[in-house]
């Protein structure tokens, strides 16, 4: 059965407050540390677009990938939270409606953030340059390189407070289980303390790949007005993401090739900033996430 779920789908996380999500073929498996030091299991539904027959054709799968990631990890997110400091037992039914509204409310604020801080802003930023540069390529490149700069700078910043550090860390411990389990060994601490923290499917070399293919795609695009740009900016993103989803789906398929560990590697090198080494309680957290998944998806 594990090797038929293996030929099925390809496990994915996300790290949350004293915990892991695991998602799985049809729903998210949270696992959390409760205060009293236990560890609460959650299921997650998956949002309605994800029933969508698009969400398997590729280049069309990226996005909605992305969306279904965006919902499950702020709505793990809240569930975490809650059971972290006791507020309740973390069920869906027990978050209200005022908390689901204050849920899309972030999460349509943080894309809003990250569209005007890491697209727009980059774009204004080197256009300032252009009285003093007059190749629009090397522009082009300078927006993707403040971009870059941005992203990483960013992530710098955030992970140098504690409960970042501890999420990181939570990180970590996802990854190296995945690598367990895609490696057939068992899922136990011992094994899974020899794996790696780093994994090519994460969302960290995600976000590296988007910034690195936005320097193509809109380089292609050429000079066009500040207007244009902006909008191109927008409008591309869909497209931007379908790309580098299927090329880091493409590196984290495709084993230990040469191009596969080419593909992977600047965000395998980033990752040095978004995970650290899990303790054996936190890898325990993540052991029983990926448990629960499997046992859903039988």
């Amino acid at each position: 059965m594990v090797d038929e779920l293996k030929s099925l789908h390809t496990y994915g996380g996300q790290a949350v407050i004293e915990g892991v999500m695991i998602i799985g073929k049809k729903a998210a498996s949270l696992a959390v540390r409760a205060p009293n030091n236990s560890i609460l299991t959650r299921s997650i539904e998956f949002p309605r677009i994800a029933k969508s027959k698009f969400r398997t054709l590729p280049f069309f799968r990226g996005p909605i990938v992305l969306l279904i990631s965006l919902v499950l990890g702020f709505k793990a997110l809240n569930i975490s939270s809650r059971i972290s400091i006791s507020e309740s037992d973390g069920s869906e039914e027990n978050i209200r409606f005022i908390d689901n509204l204050l849920l899309w409310f972030s999460m349509v604020f943080a894309v809003l953030f990250g569209l005007g801080v890491f697209f727009l802003g980059p774009l204004f930023g080197a256009r300032l340059l252009d009285s003093f540069i007059e190749s629009k390529l090397v522009i082009n490149i300078i927006e993707g390189c403040i971009r870059l700069i941005l992203l990483v700078l960013y992530i710098w910043l955030i992970g140098r407070t504690s409960d970042i550090k501890r999420l990181f860390a939570y990180h970590g411990a996802e990854h190296m289980t995945i690598h367990a389990y895609e490696n057939n060994e068992s899922l136990e601490v011992n094994n899974i303390v020899k794996f790696p923290k780093a994994h090519p499917r994460c969302g960290t070399a995600f976000l590296v790949t988007v910034a690195i293919v936005a320097v193509v795609v809109f380089s292609l695009l050429g000079y066009p007005s500040l207007l244009i740009a902006t909008v191109s900016r927008i409008i591309f993103i869909p497209f931007i993401a379908s790309i580098s989803y299927e090329l880091i789906r493409f590196s984290g398929l495709s084993g230990n090739t040469m191009i596969a560990k080419i593909m992977a590697a600047p965000g395998i090198f980033f990752q040095r900033l978004t995970t650290r080494n899990p303790d054996h309680s936190q890898i325990e957290v993540a052991i029983v996430a990926m448990e629960h998944a499997l046992e859903a998806d039988k």
